[in-house]
């Protein structure tokens, strides 16, 4: 029988009830509430899970935990479930407008190998917020936040959307999703495909296996990548420096028809084309494009090593 839960009424308030599933699982819920003032902080730091933040004109936080663990074996141990749940404390503390949500492993609690822990964490908060999100390994998603936003994962994809302030992603082994958001945002993955769409503000997105796209951006870009290709779109003249390479893939990047810049293209393996005319400083070759677009201004360079690179109009 899996319960299903209504948030508590009176806010500071704990829920926690576990009880045994029909599929032999020992379940876990646990709500909290806390009020607070918009520009507060969460902090969230967990040793595993997914967590998911939705922001919303409102002046609490309200924190829900859903955890289950699963004895392998055809009748599962619920004692052992129990226990493997009470070794890791999840922790709730506020100071002031910062709420934290911890989730540490008790050491001294015998290790359970043949029990498995998913957990699931799920926050609403006020839309002028800031928030620190870290899981040990979990997806990780966020919307409506007009705040900082700092989210790590060891472990599975970051999805932003939506986001009003600067965005510092990181995943050590997912993808990265970022669409309608304004602000700097810097993401980064050692293994998974990039995206940002729609997006005001500078971007660096850095990914060690995987490709890298930026579509409709306002502002400066800094992709690479390690083994995929990487393109870019640029919805406005840039105001700074922008960097486009790669080890393993195409290049393209796509600008508008009256953008100024100075381009600086390189490839060692294809060919270096342009939609846009170039007036060309040195000897033209078919690996190496160089020259002002238009009266030139900020610098434009684009690297591969494997694959060709292409200027396009937006």
């Amino acid at each position: 029988m899996k319960l299903t839960f209504a948030w508590p009424v009176v806010l500071g308030l704990g829920v926690a009830v576990a009880t045994s599933a029909a599929n032999g699982a020992t379940e876990e819920t646990l709500q909290k509430a806390f009020p607070v003032a918009n520009g507060g902080q969460l902090l969230v730091d967990v040793n595993g899970g997914s967590v998911e933040v939705k922001a919303a004109d409102r002046n609490d936080v309200r924190v829900e935990v859903y955890r289950k663990a699963t004895a392998r074996g055809l009748f599962g141990d619920e004692t052992e479930e129990r226990a493997e749940l009470e070794a890791n404390k999840v922790t709730f503390v506020q100071d002031g407008t910062q709420v934290s949500v911890k989730t540490q492993r008790d050491k001294n609690a015998p290790r359970r190998s043949k029990i498995s822990l998913n957990s699931r964490y799920t926050v609403l908060v006020p839309r002028q917020f800031n928030v620190d999100l870290k899981t040990a390994g979990g997806t990780i998603q966020v919307g409506e936040l007009h705040g900082k936003l700092k989210a790590h994962t060891s472990g599975g994809s970051l999805k932003f959307s939506s986001i009003k302030g600067p965005i510092d992603g990181h995943t050590s082994g997912g993808s990265i999703e970022v669409n309608g958001s304004e602000g700097n945002a810097v993401v980064k993955t050692s293994g998974g495909s990039i995206k940002v769409r729609e997006h005001k503000g500078d971007v660096q997105a850095r990914t060690s296996g995987g490709s890298v796209d930026v579509d409709r951006v306002e502002g400066n870009v800094q992709a690479s990548s390690s083994g995929g290709s990487v393109s870019a779109t640029l919805a406005k003249q840039p105001t700074g420096e922008c960097r486009l390479e790669t080890s393993g893939g195409g290049v393209t990047l796509r600008l508008p028809e009256t953008a100024s810049v100075d381009l600086d293209a390189k490839t060692s393996g294809g060919s270096v084309q342009s939609d846009l005319p170039v007036k060309f400083t040195g000897e033209k070759k078919r690996s190496a494009l160089k020259g002002a677009i238009n009266n030139g201004g900020q610098p434009v360079f684009l690297r591969t090593s494997g694959g060709s690179i292409q200027v396009k109009k937006s």
